[in-house]
């Protein structure tokens, strides 16, 4: 049984998977396996994943049904322990199976580890940034509160033990968009999170990634899954009404009116910067420069 079963779901990505692999074959630690999930591919990322020749890989080939799916067939063939995933477009600098070992080690009683990231842009590299102070080499923390700015779990940077999933579950289906942030909503209600400060992974910034599209939001859905819940809870309602801002904004993008006033009256302007509350009033003729000028940065005027 290996110490990390690492899911890599694939769709499309045959200009980046290469990359992604090799990262993974680097590692200074090496007791893993490796979990290729080919999510109905039609360009040529399989004939990109067969030139590896390695027998910690495993490789499987489904149609495509969307990268929930994916990951959940990948959670469903992992024999170890310790889950990560990594997107077939991002990848991993050397020691982060190592450091994520140390810590599993150092903190067992805890369940969930994440690193830092950096983002790769057309024009440079930049580190995250995350409303966490410095004053370590990690920091246990809860996950609403660490994520104002940058969400402290990334899908490419996140090592999670199985029983978490055992008992939260896996990532919901019925979401098309956002489905890894709500299912960090609920490990956060249950779990708190080993951040680990160094940057340990990168996220490469492709204008085709549905992350950075402005129609990616949270659905009405995600929002009524914690209506109750986040009335009782201050720091759900202040992170559910970040996103809530991000889903207005997009939505006030593409001329949604209807659905972006529905999602607004549902916000609590004070869990808002003063920033944020002059962006949500902007025409859309202001609002669209100024995204492509932070998409250009590697900024998100979302956060």
């Amino acid at each position: 049984m290996p110490c990390f079963s690492i899911v890599i779901p694939v769709y499309n990505k045959e200009k980046f998977v290469a990359k992604t692999i090799e990262s993974v074959l680097s590692q200074t630690f090496t007791d893993y396996e490796i979990i290729i999930v080919n999510d109905g591919s039609t360009d040529q990322s399989e004939a990109k994943i067969s030139t590896f020749r390695d027998n910690r890989i495993k490789y499987y080939s489904k149609k495509n049904e969307g990268v929930a799916l994916a990951r959940n067939f990948g959670i469903q063939k992992a024999t170890a322990d310790y889950i990560c995933f990594l997107d077939a477009d991002d990848y991993w600098y050397p020691n982060f199976l190592e450091t994520m070992q140390r810590y599993s080690l150092e903190l067992s009683e805890q369940k969930v580890f994440a690193a830092a990231i950096e983002i790769e842009t057309k024009s440079k590299s930049i580190p995250a940034r995350y409303s966490i102070e410095s004053t370590s080499d990690f920091k246990i923390v809860n996950f609403f509160n660490a994520s104002q700015k940058e969400c402290v779990l990334w899908t490419s940077s996140v090592c999670i033990h199985k029983s978490v999933f055992e008992k939260v579950g896996d990532f919901d289906t019925k979401i098309k968009h956002g489905e890894d942030t709500e299912l960090w909503i609920r490990i956060g209600l249950q779990f708190p999170i080993v951040f680990i400060r160094k940057i340990l992974a990168r996220y490469v910034y492709d204008d085709k990634s549905i992350s950075r599209n402005t129609n990616y939001y949270f659905e009405q859905y995600t929002f009524d899954k914690y209506a109750l819940e986040e009335k009782n809870n201050s720091a759900l309602k202040k992170y559910m009404d970040l996103n809530r801002f991000s889903a207005v904004i997009k939505c006030n993008l593409h001329g949604h009116w209807k659905i972006a006033q529905e999602i607004y009256s549902e916000i609590d302007l004070k869990n808002l910067s003063f920033k944020k509350r002059i962006l949500l009033e902007l025409p859309p003729i202001m609002l669209k420069p100024l995204i492509r000028l932070q998409h250009f940065l590697g900024n998100s005027v979302f956060r």
